[in-house]
């Protein structure tokens, strides 16, 4: 694998993974990379200060998407990637959390190396273990979830997924791109069998500025959405450990864990 370091690798493509939206989240090797960029073509939900660390000089591409509405299809992105680097360019191409999480990361290596290029991928925090960390909530705890499962609820579809068995007691179910269709979710997994009184987190623009966390029960959480107009990028986080993200409820789940115990 050709080396970030050498200022004379020409014509390669490093993806990388911007984290969950704090640019102090970058990885060192992300601020490196963007350091090297030519162009960078990057997606919506990237915190332009995070483009700071390219070069003045360096092209920078939107390639935002927004449901329903794309700035360019996953094809047309494919093929620009490649043009730039056959043109010589170090391509930064840059998405949120982490490009192999939901990120079409895999899509646009295998493109790149059916074109017979270089390239390197630079992992970042995930959206879903940045936005948890910052609202202090476990994806996995040794008394309360020893599973955690990530699936994308885009409304498209939802129907024909299969979930049974990813969420309820002693599992954690991480929700990409659901808000959307909060209610539908919560109506599929009472129907698979999960407790309406199921504990659900709604992490809402997770490290970046207006950050917010909410808290109810499956049963509510197509109402709560609509209630505190919740609005992309969030996750929705399903399991007994969003208990333990509030310090009462955590003593509340502890006695009752004590209890059961007895």
């Amino acid at each position: 694998m050709t080396s970030l370091l050498d200022p004379h690798a020409r014509g390669r493509v490093i993806l990388v993974g911007a984290g969950p939206g704090d640019p102090d989240l970058l990885t060192l090797r992300a601020v490196e990379a963007l350091r090297a960029a030519d162009v960078v073509v990057h997606d919506g939900l990237i915190d332009m200060r995070v483009l700071d660390h390219a070069p003045a000089a360096a092209q920078r591409i939107s390639v935002a998407k927004q449901r329903s509405r794309h700035t360019l299809r996953q094809e047309e992105i494919n093929a620009l990637i490649v043009a730039h680097v056959r043109a010589g360019s170090v391509v930064v191409r840059l998405k949120g959390g982490d490009p192999f999480v939901f990120g079409r990361g895999g899509e646009e290596v295998e493109a790149v190396r059916a074109a017979g290029l270089p390239v390197e991928v630079v992992p970042g925090v995930s959206s879903a273990l940045g936005c948890a960390a910052e609202a202090m909530l476990p994806l996995t705890h040794r008394d309360w979830s020893s599973a955690v499962s990530f699936v994308a609820g885009q409304c498209q579809g939802l129907a024909e997924q299969e979930w049974a068995g990813l969420a309820g007691v002693g599992r954690t179910l991480v929700i990409y791109m659901g808000v959307s269709c909060a209610a539908l979710i919560a109506e599929k997994l009472i129907a698979d069998g999960v407790s309406p009184g199921m504990a659900v987190a709604v992490l809402e623009r997770g490290t970046l500025p207006g950050s917010r966390a909410m808290r109810t029960l499956l049963a509510d959480l197509g109402d709560m959405v609509e209630r505190e107009r919740v609005v992309s990028p969030a996750i929705i986080v399903v399991g007994e450990v969003v208990l333990l993200s509030d310090a009462e409820d955590r003593l509340a789940a502890l006695a009752r864990q004590a209890e059961h115990i007895a």
